[in-house]
């Protein structure tokens, strides 16, 4: 019999993960409940964060880790780019509304979107996700 396992986060790389768990915190409600700083030989602006839904919400959290060599990701993906290798799926009661308050939070809507009942969105440091009904 295997042992219990349990997903408790995803965590996303990025060359800022302070600005990144801010914007994430604000577009899906979430906490701030760790923060660490730069480790030995990492530049000020390092860090480690987990976010995590409000008390009584549900749902895994999103951690935010310093990527010293983090390339912006392309989308949709392209040879010899850097692609995404995992995206947040968010679903939303309404979709129009949820792109406008993910573009006030700072997100853009990425050009190329395949589907009409997902919207996909890129991040400030690029990464995409989508919003579903």
């Amino acid at each position: 019999m295997p042992p219990r396992l349990q997903l408790t986060s995803v965590t996303v790389g990025t060359s800022q993960p302070r600005e990144l768990a801010r914007f994430y915190a604000r577009l899906l409600g979430y906490e701030v409940v760790e923060e660490e700083g730069p480790g030995p030989d990492e530049p000020e602006h390092a860090a480690w964060l987990l976010l995590q839904p409000p008390a009584g919400g549900s749902g895994p959290g999103v951690g935010f880790e310093y990527e010293r060599s983090y390339v912006r990701p392309v989308w949709p993906s392209e040879p010899g780019a850097q692609n995404a290798s995992q995206h947040l799926d968010i679903k939303v009661d309404d979709l129009s509304a949820a792109v406008e308050w993910a573009l006030v939070c700072g997100a853009v809507e990425a050009a190329y979107q395949p589907q009409g009942d997902v919207r996909v969105m890129l991040d400030p440091d690029g990464h995409p996700f989508c919003l579903y009904l």
